[in-house]
């Protein structure tokens, strides 16, 4: 999954590939944000950035940052939710629901409503992840009542007609096929089913041959109830909109929507590790994946989870998984490590690729690295390094544009972090203490991983 980056990724490396996100961009929005797209970051980075807790006459709260050096407007909100709740043998109703949003509502059928769309100089956008339906539009200031009317007849009336449903249909069959043959989509499947087991997170969003095959108007419509409810609903705008303007669009968009979720319950899960999966093909290039433990958003080792993890391989060409995979030995172009939370499972994931000839002596050196990284912790020097790093990188990765700082502001609000959490971060990040992020590493790297070797069968099944 996923756009942007925060101190834990939301299950990029756990997702089966070909998920979809569709959307129509009008030819005048997207020239004007061309041309004004060196104007936008020196505006936003002159200034603190304010962020305002709207609430409406209604009772929908949004969190919105007032900007006017553009006369754009975007909004992103997610239903919580999401592929965990299709039904058993209907696999892929999240995903088939969220292609359709612009594909007729209200009194509009898909032609009416798309161009309507274009007319409005809007740019409208749904999907889905496991855990939530995610929803977003960017639109002309001067232009939003059209804009938030459109978007207001898809959030509550989407029709859901028969011949949009086919041809959506037949595309998502069209991928699930291709995928059928497709090693990272076979290898990533296999994974997840290893991993989880029966839990909802193993299946794949986009739903098997014989799934999407079986679903109906009634289900949608039936999912779209369940889903589209204000309790569930987490909001955030960015752009030129004032708090008393807002407070009625979200009325008119939100308002009508029931109060409560029906939400199938979903359970926790821990990933099941010490597991060696290969998956098989002749590559001149294999594919490794690894999972340890993770750790909670909401536990007090978080932090130091993070700060540990940058360490490890997060990213950055100082990792120590990019220094001695890398550029010590050339083994691969790319290593990283990344922890990932979701609302029912958590996990530390390594991913690499390298020569096929290769890969064993590659995942020896992954595992030897964490090992040692879990015996003796990092140096002062790293930590330090690390804390500068991520307190300088935040705002480049998560509040880059308009789209960015909402879909940053929503994670917030789903992770329940606070209004205020952009001023107390960096005092998180600089409490941890050396000894704090050696317990983390221990904690986490000392647990025997899952593997996945994706390429031709590799000896010894990666023991090291």
């Amino acid at each position: 999954m996923m756009m942007y980056m925060r101190e834990a990724a939301k299950a990029p490396y756990l997702l089966p590939q070909g998920e979809k996100v569709r959307s129509r961009v009008a030819v005048p929005l997207a020239t004007l944000f061309l041309s004004v797209l060196f104007l936008i970051l020196p505006a936003l980075a002159a200034r603190a950035m304010e962020i305002q807790s709207v609430t409406s006459s209604k009772g929908i709260t949004a969190w919105l940052v007032e900007d006017y050096s553009v006369p754009v407007v975007s909004i992103r909100f997610v239903f919580g939710g999401g592929s965990t709740q299709d039904p058993p043998g209907k696999e892929g109703v999240a995903n088939l629901m969220t292609g359709l949003f612009d594909e007729g509502a209200g009194p509009l059928d898909s032609e009416a409503f798309q161009i309507k769309l274009d007319d409005a100089g809007a740019e409208m956008s749904f999907e889905e992840s496991r855990d939530g339906i995610y929803g977003s539009m960017r639109m002309l200031a001067e232009q939003r009542d059209e804009a938030f009317d459109l978007l207001r007849l898809a959030v509550n009336e989407p029709r859901f007609d028969q011949p949009p449903i086919d041809r959506i249909r037949a595309q998502v069959l069209s991928g699930i096929i291709a995928n059928e043959n497709d090693p990272d989509t076979v290898a990533q499947n296999r994974w997840a089913r290893a991993v989880y087991g029966d839990h909802p997170y193993s299946r794949s969003d986009q739903g098997t041959r014989q799934s999407i095959a079986a679903i109906t108007q009634d289900d949608l419509r039936a999912l779209h109830k369940a889903v589209f409810a204000r309790g569930g609903l987490h909001v955030a705008v960015v752009g030129a909109i004032d708090a008393e303007t807002l407070k009625k669009k979200l009325d008119m968009v939100f308002g009508d929507l029931p109060q409560s979720q029906a939400l199938a319950p979903v359970a926790d899960i821990e990933p099941k590790l010490a597991q060696h999966v290969e998956v098989n093909y002749d590559l001149p290039q294999t594919s490794l994946q690894l999972a340890w433990p993770g750790v909670k958003r909401n536990a007090a080792d978080f932090f130091p989870a993070v700060l540990m993890n940058e360490i490890l391989g997060g990213g950055t060409f100082t990792s120590r998984l990019f220094q001695e995979v890398r550029e010590k030995r050339g083994l691969a172009y790319s290593v990283n490590s990344s922890l990932v939370n979701q609302d029912h499972a958590d996990a530390l994931i390594v991913t690499t690729g390298t020569r096929s000839d290769r890969a064993a002596e590659t995942l020896g050196i992954v595992r030897d690295v964490a090992k040692r990284l879990a015996e003796e912790g990092p140096t002062e020097a790293e930590l330090a390094a690390t804390k500068k790093y991520l307190i300088g990188a935040y705002a480049i990765n998560n509040l880059d544009s308009s789209n960015s700082i909402a879909a940053t502001l929503v994670e917030l609000q789903l992770d329940d972090l606070g209004i205020d959490y952009m001023q107390r971060r960096a005092g998180y990040i600089n409490a941890v203490t050396l000894d704090q992020v050696k317990a983390a590493a221990k904690k986490l790297l000392t647990a025997e991983p899952t593997i996945m070797v994706v390429g031709p069968p590799l000896a010894g099944a990666g023991k090291g």
